[in-house]
């Protein structure tokens, strides 16, 4: 049984030109001991390089695709490299591993515009899958509901009244602070504006309209995505991860009814009790800042209010609530039965549920905003 030879070189340097001798057996087998060492020669070699493979005693794939790395790599630096002294055999291995790295290595350049057009349509594929993964999870939930209304012992009110509890009541304060602030932002704006035009008594028409078509409920509705809608997400996720939710199966419940019905109907009731709040705190912020700013009372204010108001601008924005609660409610429950387990995952479909859902929150004003401006309401 003969030993084969370990693979080994020697370099001979000039400053003009480096000779590199290999020798030994250059296979898969046995290159672990002299790769690293090869391929980092080329660094302080002159600026022309021969590899010099004569006496090579046996070459393989792998031994001459390190050899046409070693080349490559030389080539990249800026210096010129050969290889010289190879067997009929052997050169024919070089010129096929070479071709065939060739082609590997240099694949077509795709230009900037296409790759951003590929980009964007990936992304949108993505965005249709995942919603129409979200309306079958909405078929799902609706399924759950009528169960539950046939079989009423399968609901679980308790659930249902600690939501209404964590989602409205502990809600109040930030929703009634932030549109009372919005409200007097707007009517001091209104009033700086039109008093250009001496139509300042116009002002309580512009909160009017502004607070009871769209901004009270659409701030509600923004509001509770990123704090009742994030926390459906984090707390199903974090069930997912706990294992809980495979007990849950194992113990014969199911999860849409069991966590995610309540959850649904908690948020479809108190969010349009939440823009009703909303549109009053906007109301009197307006109602205070047109009293500081034009000096008209509260009683004024209301006059001037009962005198012009339209009914269908509050019911225009009341309307929304319930598209916007199952939207928001949806979308939080369905990313977070997507968790994997992990505590990356339940930040990133959190953060994921709350673009989501105040994204589908502003499109859906938006259609209604289209709808009601084409029947001229």
């Amino acid at each position: 049984m003969t030993t084969q030879q370990a693979p080994s070189f020697e370099v001979q340097s000039t400053p003009e030109e480096t000779s590199i001798f290999l020798s030994g057996t250059w296979t898969t087998l046995h290159l672990d001991s002299v790769e690293r060492l090869f391929m980092d020669s080329v660094l302080n070699a002159a600026r022309s390089i021969v590899v010099d493979i004569a006496n090579i005693a046996r070459l393989d794939t792998n031994g001459a695709w390190l050899i046409e790395q070693y080349r490559r790599k030389a080539v990249t630096e800026g210096k010129q490299c050969s290889i010289s002294g190879a067997e009929e055999k052997n050169q024919i291995l070089l010129t096929t591993v070479e071709k065939r790295t060739k082609d590997i290595a240099a694949p077509k350049p795709v230009p900037f515009y296409i790759s951003i057009f590929n980009d964007t349509g990936r992304n949108f594929i993505e965005q249709c899958k995942i919603t129409l993964n979200i309306i079958g999870f909405l078929g799902e939930v609706v399924t759950a509901l009528l169960r539950s209304s046939i079989r009423p012992r399968r609901f679980r009110t308790t659930a249902l009244f600690y939501h209404l509890e964590h989602v409205g009541l502990r809600g109040i304060p930030i929703i009634a602070l932030l549109s009372f602030l919005i409200g007097m932002v707007l009517a001091y704006m209104g009033a700086q504006q039109l008093q250009k035009f001496g139509a300042q008594v116009f002002v309580i028409q512009l909160v009017q309209i502004s607070v009871l078509r769209e901004l009270g409920i659409l701030l509600t509705a923004i509001v509770i995505a990123g704090r009742s809608g994030s926390a459906f997400t984090a707390q199903i996720g974090a069930m997912i991860s706990n294992e809980e939710i495979y007990a849950m199966k194992t113990s014969g419940l199911d999860p849409v009814d069991t966590l995610v019905l309540p959850r649904v109907l908690a948020l479809l009731i108190m969010l349009p009790i939440l823009g009703f709040i909303a549109d009053m705190m906007g109301l009197l912020g307006g109602a205070l800042m047109v009293w500081q700013s034009l000096d008209i009372g509260l009683h004024g204010f209301i006059i001037r209010l009962h005198e012009t108001l339209n009914i269908w601008d509050f019911y225009v924005g009341i309307i929304k609530a319930p598209f916007f609660a199952i939207v928001i409610a949806t979308i939080g429950c369905f990313q977070g039965m997507q968790v994997t387990g992990s505590a990356e995952s339940v930040g990133r479909l959190t953060t994921t549920s709350v673009i989501e859902s105040i994204f589908a929150v502003i499109v859906i004003d938006a259609g209604f905003a289209i709808f009601f401006a084409n029947m001229g309401i």
